[in-house]
């Protein structure tokens, strides 16, 4: 499902250039200008926004709460796409996000490979795998701002799962907020793009 050769759509300016560097990952039937719609709302003109592609508009084909061995190889070639993309940076410059399935491959990413990030920002997202799945608790965050929003209901993404990620990134040493708006459509509102923006300008 992963092309490693498509390309990856950009706002603002170059990333030599950015006081910030943040990746936006897409959601399942959704592309890169759908993410890159986030970086306009959000409107910050020094920071460099990247958003990689998945081949057929999706990271992996089953639920993120299905056994991992299901979405695999797929969950595995686009673990890979981020890490590709990331391994070019400092991470404590770059902002890690993305929205739905696209917020839930950053979650699991970023719990894979902890450290001081620029900062995570997780619309409607959390760690992959089914009920009672104990994800990586190793390594330190070291103070990484997060910024989780999600709805209660979700049809995808349930809060347990979101209030989950957010307390093993708590012990982990990042410093996370989580809002949880009820009855929220499944979308970024306007308050979780100010939220955004305000990680974005921290940092």
């Amino acid at each position: 499902m992963i092309h490693e050769g498509q390309p990856v759509g950009r706002r603002g300016p170059a990333v030599e250039e950015a006081r910030a560097v943040c990746v936006l990952l897409h959601g399942r039937g959704r592309d890169v200008e759908d993410v890159l719609a986030l970086a306009d709302r959000i409107a910050l003109d020094d920071v460099a926004f990247l958003a990689p592609a998945a081949r057929d508009h999706t990271w992996y084909p089953q639920s993120f709460l299905a056994p991992v061995e299901e979405n695999e190889p797929f969950l595995g070639s686009a673990l890979g796409v981020v890490d590709g993309l990331l391994g070019a940076f400092d991470r404590s410059r770059v902002v890690l996000g993305g929205f739905s399935q696209g917020a839930c491959l950053a979650s699991e990413y970023a719990l894979r490979h902890p450290g001081r990030y620029g900062g995570l920002l997780l619309y409607t997202g959390g760690f992959i795998g089914p009920p009672r799945t104990e994800p990586p608790r190793r390594g330190s965050f070291d103070g990484t701002p997060v910024y989780m929003g999600t709805s209660d209901p979700d049809d995808w993404v349930p809060v347990w799962r979101v209030r989950e990620t957010a307390t093993v990134l708590s012990e982990l040493g990042a410093d996370v907020t989580l809002d949880v708006f009820e009855g929220m459509d499944h979308i970024v509102d306007d308050a979780e793009i100010a939220a955004g923006r305000e990680l974005l300008q921290r940092l």
